[in-house]
């Protein structure tokens, strides 16, 4: 359980637009990333590029939707950045993000679980990256969120 990354924020908004963050490419590339192409069903493309000019690199390019279920729950493969690629990125299974959507009266909760960390230093470098780099991430969602309601 150490090795597990958790994040959460809430959101003035209901779950199904909270959801959309996540699951809509336009939304995507607003908040987080330059470009993205994610098809929110079991099996569909998550593919986010930070420097599209280089598929390859800084991307989640061949990740998968794990699961879903609209408004509740996504699960997908994520990939390592440069600096990490050379492990991160050819491991299998991949690591793996949950996000679940809880409604409540203030708005929408967002529960983040990222796993499949391995037990080496270099894979420990990559999840205390990944822990500043997923509060900041829900640090620019909220953001974006509060600026589109």
């Amino acid at each position: 359980m150490d090795k597990i990354i958790y994040e959460s924020i809430l959101l003035k908004c209901n779950p199904q637009r909270a959801f959309d963050m996540f699951t809509m490419n336009e939304h995507w590339e607003k908040w987080l990333t330059v470009a993205a192409d994610v098809d929110p069903v079991v099996g569909g493309k998550y593919e986010l590029f930070w420097v599209p000019d280089d598929r390859e690199n800084d991307s989640t390019i061949g990740c998968k939707v794990l699961a879903v279920q609209p408004g509740k729950l996504l699960s997908f493969e994520w990939k390592g950045p440069k600096q990490f690629k050379h492990f991160m990125n050819n491991a299998r299974p991949l690591t793996n993000v949950v996000v679940s959507f809880i409604h409540t009266e203030e708005g929408t909760e967002v529960h983040l679980l990222h796993t499949g960390w391995r037990d080496t230093p270099e894979w420990e470098e990559a999840r205390q990256w990944f822990i500043t780099q997923w509060k900041a991430t829900f640090s620019e969602l909220e953001k974006y969120v509060i600026q589109n309601i």
